[in-house]
């Protein structure tokens, strides 16, 4: 199960490389087949094997030779590991494809946020569809989940409108919203500290090591929040509630 899940990973990462690449650019990502950013050489099928190619090619374009960017095997590998992590944590069941599924829709936003400032509406869109279908496999609860729904991207719309926008984006609001009704309200807000936390100290950080600007893409961070939720939330609460005696 784990060698499959990785398999798989890696595949659908390779996919998430030109999601990465072509959106910001609004390139269609379906028809145009993949090709040389340099010169234009159409990959063949043998170009295209994930990790592979990378290295039999030695990070090079068959064609001129330009050096390829190691966010190719970087992204590939992630989403692989990250797809056994979730099965390893959460097992063999149709939640723990939904979460791949999450994990990767997460991984390549935050690459996108990072680098624009902006979270395509796309991948919210797709998150808040796991969101449905979680809602109809888990429909005894779905209380948790609607009200998961605004129970934190209500709180960031409020604070949109009374900062003008200056706090928090659009695509962030939206993010936890989909992510609120795939994980229920517990969870989202469990993600939502806990992007915020991871967020401000690795930001602090690189303001003081890379002087990186005030400003800082809130996706990625959320992210994390939300993949720490998803595979441990549970757990951490409990911990954390027992800590308090409640």
């Amino acid at each position: 199960m784990w060698v499959l899940s990785f398999v798989y990973g890696i595949v659908i990462g390779s996919f998430l490389n030109v999601c990465i690449y072509r959106i910001p650019k609004k390139e269609n990502i379906v028809v145009v087949r993949s090709h040389c950013m340099e010169c234009g050489y159409t990959l063949k099928w043998f170009d295209l094997i994930p990790l592979f190619s990378y290295i039999f090619l030695k990070g090079r374009c068959r064609k001129c030779g330009t050096k390829l960017s190691v966010q190719y095997p970087l992204i590939e590998a992630l989403n692989g590991v990250l797809y056994v992590v979730v099965f390893i944590v959460k097992g063999a069941k149709v939640e723990s494809l939904l979460y791949c599924l999450l994990f990767s829709a997460l991984l390549a936003l935050s690459v996108i946020d990072f680098r624009t400032y902006e979270i395509p509406v796309g991948f919210n869109y797709f998150i808040a569809a796991l969101g449905i279908i979680n809602l109809f496999l888990n429909y005894t609860n779905w209380a948790d989940y609607l009200i998961g729904l605004g129970s934190v991207s209500g709180f960031l719309l409020i604070l949109y409108f009374a900062t003008k926008g200056r706090a928090i984006g659009g695509g962030d609001i939206k993010l936890m919203a989909a992510c609120g009704l795939l994980l229920g309200w517990k969870l989202v807000i469990f993600a939502f500290c806990a992007g915020c936390v991871i967020g401000a100290i690795v930001h602090v950080i690189r303001m003081k090591v890379s002087k990186a600007d005030k400003v800082l893409a809130m996706g990625p961070y959320l992210s994390i929040g939300v993949g720490v939720a998803a595979l441990w939330g549970d757990t951490l609460l409990k911990w954390y509630l027992s800590m308090l005696g409640i």
